[in-house]
């Protein structure tokens, strides 16, 4: 079984895993960037903005990305005034309160670290390796001041969610192939865990590998781990095909799971 699942995966890797199959994805915000300490940026914002009707998170991250200048790390790294995102930004349940506030804690860390990545190491060093124990810290120095009963932009493993948009960042930096840009080197592939959402959520339980019916973190990492028993060493890597059946129309998930 496993052997088969693999290979049918494989096949939809072959024929999906292409680039020009992205739009519509916030991923593809990150490939105007070729310097990684501005792609990292626009990934943060883009991961952040990843919930709900796919055509308004495009429109979203666009309008947020127009404001930090076609370089974002110079822009923040020099910019000392942060309303950088006018008031009245809306993007479902984030204003522009909490993008200003993310934005303004990406540029201290930006001052003090030099990148995303090198905040991102340090907090591995505090954490003596611990990934889950690292990634709070990272999560909760982004929500920094976040104002009580705002929305949360970064969810932290912590909260025992399954920190969709976090490890979509994560992803969408750490792996590197035709879809996934890369430039991150601080954690492997074979670290990710795969973000889940109600797609990957109803794919993970057709394919067995949970029976949970919340899409929480322990959830995420029952997935992880059947994805894990098939390909170890990148247990995302089939994330992006899988997904094009919630994002494209004409892709329906259920007309290729019967067949796996």
């Amino acid at each position: 079984m496993k052997t088969e699942l693999k290979a049918f995966l494989e096949g939809l890797y072959y024929v999906y895993q292409r680039r020009e199959l992205i739009n519509p994805d916030p991923l593809y915000f990150l490939y105007r960037y070729d310097d990684v300490r501005d792609r990292e940026i626009a990934g943060l914002v883009a991961s952040s903005l990843a919930y709900g009707r796919v055509a308004q998170i495009m429109k979203s991250v666009e309008s947020v990305l127009s404001y930090l200048s076609d370089k974002p790390y110079k822009f923040l790294v020099n910019n000392e005034r942060f309303e950088v995102v006018p008031e009245s930004f809306k993007h479902r349940f984030t204003t522009g309160y909490d993008v200003n506030n993310l934005l303004k804690n990406v540029a201290e860390i930006l001052r003090e670290c030099g990148t995303l990545e090198g905040y991102m190491s340090e907090c591995l060093r505090a954490s003596e390796g611990n990934i889950n124990s690292a990634l709070d810290k990272f999560a909760a120095r982004l929500m920094r001041n976040k104002k009580a009963g705002s929305f949360s932009l970064i969810t932290s493993p912590a909260d025992g969610s399954a920190c969709k948009r976090l490890f979509l960042f994560l992803k969408w930096l750490v792996r590197c192939d035709e879809v996934d840009p890369g430039g991150w080197e601080v954690i492997k592939p074979s670290e990710l865990i795969v973000p889940t959402d109600t797609h990957m959520h109803k794919i993970g339980m057709k394919l067995g590998f949970t029976r949970r019916k919340t899409a929480d973190l322990r959830c995420a990492k029952e997935i992880t781990d059947g994805f894990r028993e098939i390909c170890p060493e990148d247990p995302a890597k089939y994330d992006f095909v899988l997904t094009r059946f919630g994002i494209r129309s004409g892709l329906e998930i259920d007309s290729i799971l019967g067949k796996a």
